[in-house]
């Protein structure tokens, strides 16, 4: 009979919770990526052997390990085994080239380099560059089982296919499958020690790490002890992003599943959420209008109870359209970010009476804004700071405090409005615009499709307000038609000066966050310019 007190009792330790998983739960679903499905036995069993493995490969507490992989299921026991060594997770975006990589790998300075067969040459080439002596591969299509029941928790977890998949460097599966299940203990951890550090996007500059502690990851997902019935969450993000692994553990703290999509495609999205009977769907805006525009009666979605938003800008048209489409379930708007998680949240009740608003602070978060209107929060799981990056950190957490660089309005109640970012206002002429006021004027234009408004620097003025469009397929517009769309509603100085027509708007692949450096960095290296109004 296993001791009621786990290797980690009295900590906030994200392995203890696969353990504790596998002792109550080993059979019940844990994740799912297409018809691949591993279980809680399964999965803990899995990051056991792996991190035997590891350590015998020299890796342990404090090291850092960088994955460089597509949404697959091979890096969950990854993810599991570096929590028990109180190793560090550190997770390279799939879409990255080798230049890009190299430059995040550098600054990460790993113990060790794991990539799937996809990634394999590359990373190959990435260590060579760098220097790293420690180089690992994880195999495909081997983890888990089609939808089957498995052997218990000692079992081999390999899949249907056992299709080895070859590349440079040690291959982890071949070698934790030498190792013992048993538990690994690592004495010297403690839940403030880093769990994982996840890359930034770096839209708005160069990426910076962003460092996890267990206590800030374990808090962060946990949902309370008094749940009807586990969560079965579908996830539109890759595996490389940390709102991946926020679902995931979310999940997993309930003891529900997780089912994981290779792409973030509605078809992808609502198979999965028919085919595992999932009660929870998180999905950005842009996703969730992809799904609206599916049939109704296409997929069985009867099984959802929660439907989630969040991440950019919600419209009231969105949550009227999710709840004709969802009645029987709730929907929240989740406003934050990697460095906080969870900073506020609006409440089903308040979603139609509230439009525009991300709600109040979530529970366990302060919430104020300083003198020039800058978002900060405060909570006992907001980000250790930027890693290997003491300047930033500094910058962004100041007695406490997390500044997030989004500026923001209160209501009455409390409630939080977003209104654009401190380093995107634009200084024109001695004045400061929002790009996200003007583009809320400019999107009611019917040629208007999409609008982003950026500033461009100009020797008289210093910037100049410039909306940049897309458009329906021949629709008419000029400059301007959107000046004209203004008056009333804007003062002169908010006013586009300049007119840019674009395909589409540069976006960040995880998340659909508009890159406005790379915008502005686009318009100015075009050799073309076009005609500006008279000041």
């Amino acid at each position: 009979m296993s001791s009621l007190r786990g290797p980690g009792s009295g900590q906030l330790l994200i392995g203890e919770i696969f353990r504790r998983n596998a002792e109550v739960v080993a059979d019940w679903p844990a994740a799912s990526l297409g018809d691949a499905l591993i279980h809680h036995g399964e999965l803990n069993a899995a990051g056991n052997r792996m991190a035997h493995a590891l350590r015998e490969m020299g890796i342990g507490h404090g090291d850092r390990v960088v994955c460089w992989a597509e949404t697959c299921l091979e890096v969950l026991p990854l993810f599991v085994a570096l929590a028990k060594l109180g190793a560090v997770f550190a997770p390279l975006n799939a879409r990255l080239g080798a230049e890009e990589a190299v430059e995040i790998v550098r600054m990460a300075r790993p113990a060790l380099l794991v990539s799937d067969p996809g990634h394999a040459v590359a990373a190959a080439s990435v260590a060579k560059q760098l220097g790293l002596e420690r180089l690992a591969h994880l195999r495909s299509e081997n983890l888990g089982s089609n939808d089957s029941r498995s052997d218990g928790p000692d079992s081999d977890a390999r899949g249907p296919s056992g299709r080895s998949g070859n590349g440079p460097g040690i291959d982890l599966e071949a070698l934790s499958r030498q190792q013992s299940s048993q538990e690994v203990v690592e004495p010297e951890l403690s839940e403030t020690d880093p769990h994982v550090i996840f890359f930034t996007s770096g839209s708005t500059g160069r990426p910076k790490g962003v460092v996890l502690s267990h206590r800030a990851n374990h808090l962060r997902t946990f949902q309370g002890v008094f749940r009807d019935e586990p969560e079965r969450s579908v996830c539109m993000f890759p595996l490389f992003h940390m709102a991946a692994f926020t679902l995931g553990l979310s999940a997993w703290q309930t003891r529900g599943e997780i089912a994981f999509v290779s792409v973030a495609s509605a078809d992808e999205i609502l198979s999965a959420t028919e085919r595992r009977r999932a009660n929870r769907l998180y999905c950005i805006p842009a996703v969730w209008a992809r799904i609206l525009e599916t049939e109704p009666d296409r997929y069985d979605t009867s099984s959802l109870k929660e439907v989630d938003t969040g991440t950019s800008a919600t419209p009231i048209e969105l949550i009227q359209a999710l709840k004709q489409r969802f009645p029987d379930s709730v929907t929240r708007i989740y406003y934050g970010s990697t460095e906080i998680g969870s900073g506020t949240t609006l409440p089903d009740a308040d979603v139609l009476g509230k439009p525009g608003s991300v709600g109040p602070a979530s529970p366990g978060v302060d919430l104020k804004l300083n003198d020039e209107g800058e978002i900060c929060l405060r909570s006992p799981y907001v980000m250790d700071g930027y890693f290997d990056d003491p300047e930033a950190t500094d910058a962004a957490l100041i007695d406490g405090w997390y500044h997030t660089g989004d500026l923001g309005v209160l209501d009455a109640d409390g409630y939080l409005s977003i209104t654009g970012r401190k380093q995107e206002l634009i200084r024109t002429g001695g004045e400061a615009v929002v790009p996200g006021e003007v583009e809320a004027v400019l999107a009611a234009h019917p040629a208007v499709q999409e609008v982003a408004v950026v500033g461009i620097p100009d020797p008289e003025w210093g910037e100049i307000v410039c909306a940049v469009v897309v458009t329906g397929d021949g629709a008419s517009l000029s400059l301007e038609d959107l000046q004209s769309q203004c008056e009333g509603r804007l003062a002169g100085f908010k006013q586009p000066r300049r007119l840019e027509r674009v395909d589409r708007l540069p976006r960040t692949s995880a998340t659909g966050q508009l890159q406005r450096t790379l915008l502005v960095e686009q318009i100015v290296c075009r050799t073309s310019t076009p005609a500006r109004s008279r000041s």
